[in-house]
């Protein structure tokens, strides 16, 4: 794993949603995923992230996520490797880790 990628664990990212923080959600998932649960997260599928990435700043945190934490994690480096990217974080077990410690959207 790259050693540069930053994580956040889902209770990390629920008190910095809870507390106002400018954090900008991205779903890397895919559109059907999507609307079955979501954290409200701006959908980017995986396939599109190098594309848009003109679309994503670079002044405020952003935090990326996906069912599992791979996908998001393979969005990171692509990101931070071709542009240069240092605001990036993982949400650490994606969606399912999310769910698993029971937090509410």
């Amino acid at each position: 794993m790259n050693d540069s990628l930053r994580q956040v664990t889902p209770a990390q990212l629920k008190t910095k949603l809870q507390s106002n923080q400018d954090i900008l959600l991205i779903d890397v998932r895919e559109p059907l995923e999507h609307n079955q649960f979501n954290i409200g997260g701006t959908l980017i599928p995986l396939g599109d992230v190098m594309e848009s990435a003109s679309q994503i700043p670079r002044n405020r945190e952003v935090v990326f996520y996906c069912k599992m934490g791979i996908r998001s994690q393979i969005a990171i480096q692509r990101l931070q490797e071709r542009f240069g990217f240092t605001n990036l974080l993982n949400l650490k077990g994606g969606i399912e880790a999310w769910k698993r410690e029971g937090l509410e959207i």
